[in-house]
């Protein structure tokens, strides 16, 4: 099926273009904060703030050749989910070029580090006519391929007045999210109308987006490519070095007051379990000094893993401040918490703990992968707590029974491997093109 076939054909009202264009106006009003931002906080140590920049304005590096996918991810969890996608078209069709971009810094730091110079990298420029426009006009790719959640109403219109195919992977469309979408139909709904092909990663996310206005003939259920993507993920050296007497917990992808928690919790069972370690890996780095001082001020004997991987017989909590060592921690662990689930944040990946076969915990905020989560609920690898005493509850149920926690870990496993085929339908969809 040739591109110019499956390339909506949209042409929106007056009324939408208008809003559109008072949509644009508000993103010019909020440049001068993000520059602001971008001076202050820079952490990107491969790319001068003025290269940063001029990417953030269109000026994104021209790939060696046209006609290749450009794929926008905005942090390291949509690198990550898009990663197993990329590397299959990369064996697919090695000699087409590839161009991921992202929102964080943290996401072209796992872009450079998953893909190393095989893929081209630029940070998303702002989502203005020109900015776009100037993007596209540089990469001039066969298609777009979004991960996740991120639509932008300049970019899908530049794509669709050019004839750009636009596919969204892995679609999430929390219930939250439906309804603050539908407050605004004449910014939201000529998306719907401009995107080619939306793999919906599960019932609620597809049911949302018909709900939005989604063709039902250009949507597809595929399941989650989290579950490929983690089956797949390859096992990682150690990330410390351990008194085999030592029972680990890992709480993974940790937002404030998660860690206070995890330490609170921890110490409570500490007197029974004298060999406990918590391994603390907050989701962003800014966090990781915020962490540090908080451990100090309440006299945690403590390492730092950029610091050493030695663990004494006295240590209690190893802070890992560095990125990409998640997959690593998770390998070693007795029990898992998975982040963002305490806190607000509708909870981050867990299945990159089932992949390694160990159980997990989490809060009640679940609705990032509500379909993931009541998988391995059902299945008992997955406890869900609403707070500190049901945490400490799990915890020492798990503690005191290393074998239910082992079988846990265990039914996890097999969780993902009865739920993979998501990227093989994801890649005929890309490549139908």
């Amino acid at each position: 099926m040739s591109t110019s076939t499956r390339t909506p054909q949209f042409t929106p009202s007056w009324s939408q273009s208008l809003m559109r264009g008072v949509y644009s106006v508000a993103m010019l009003l909020v440049i001068p904060f993000m520059l602001l931002k971008l001076f202050r906080r820079n952490t990107d140590t491969t790319q001068s703030v003025w290269v940063q920049l001029a990417q953030r304005f269109g000026a994104v590096p021209r790939p060696a050749q046209s006609g290749g996918y450009l794929f926008h991810c905005v942090s390291v969890g949509e690198v990550v989910a898009a990663s197993c996608v990329i590397k299959a078209l990369q064996q697919q069709s090695p000699d087409t070029p590839v161009m991921v971009t992202t929102t964080t810094t943290t996401g072209a730091e796992r872009v450079r580090a998953i893909f190393g110079n095989s893929v081209q990298h630029s940070y998303l420029p702002a989502d203005l006519p020109f900015t776009m426009g100037r993007m596209l006009a540089r990469v001039k790719p066969q298609a777009v391929i979004i991960t996740e959640v991120e639509l932008w109403p300049n970019l899908l219109h530049r794509c669709c007045q050019q004839h750009i195919p636009v596919i969204l992977i892995n679609a999430r469309m929390t219930d939250r999210s439906a309804r603050r979408y539908q407050k605004v139909p004449a910014l939201f709904a000529p998306m719907m109308q401009q995107l080619t092909q939306v793999c919906a990663q599960g019932q609620r996310d597809y049911d949302n987006y018909l709900l939005l206005g989604m063709p039902a003939e250009r949507l597809l259920l595929t399941h989650n490519i989290k579950f490929d993507q983690a089956v797949d993920s390859s096992t990682t050296e150690p990330l410390l070095t351990l008194m085999s007497s030592r029972r680990v917990v890992v709480a993974g992808s940790t937002h404030e007051p998660e860690e206070q928690v995890l330490l609170d919790t921890v110490a409570a069972h500490r007197k029974r379990f004298p060999e406990l370690l918590l391994v603390l890996v907050p989701r962003h780095p800014d966090r990781f000094e915020a962490v540090a001082t908080m451990l100090n001020e309440q006299n945690v004997r403590f390492v730092r893993s950029s610091v050493t991987r030695q663990i004494e017989h006295d240590c209690q909590v190893v802070l890992v401040d560095e990125m990409g060592l998640l997959t690593a921690a998770y390998q070693q662990a007795h029990i898992t918490f998975v982040g963002g689930s305490l806190a607000d944040r509708g909870g981050h990946n867990a299945l990159e703990p089932a992949a390694a076969s160990k159980p997990v915990i989490m809060g009640p905020h679940i609705y990032n992968n509500p379909v993931i989560c009541a998988y391995l609920q059902e299945q008992g690898a997955l406890k869900l707590v609403t707070g500190t005493p049901e945490l400490i509850t799990v915890l020492d149920k798990w503690l005191s029974k290393p074998t239910a926690a082992e079988a846990a870990g265990q039914a996890g496993y097999q969780v993902l491997q009865n739920n993979k085929g998501a990227l093989a339908k994801t890649l005929a969809c890309i490549t139908s093109l």
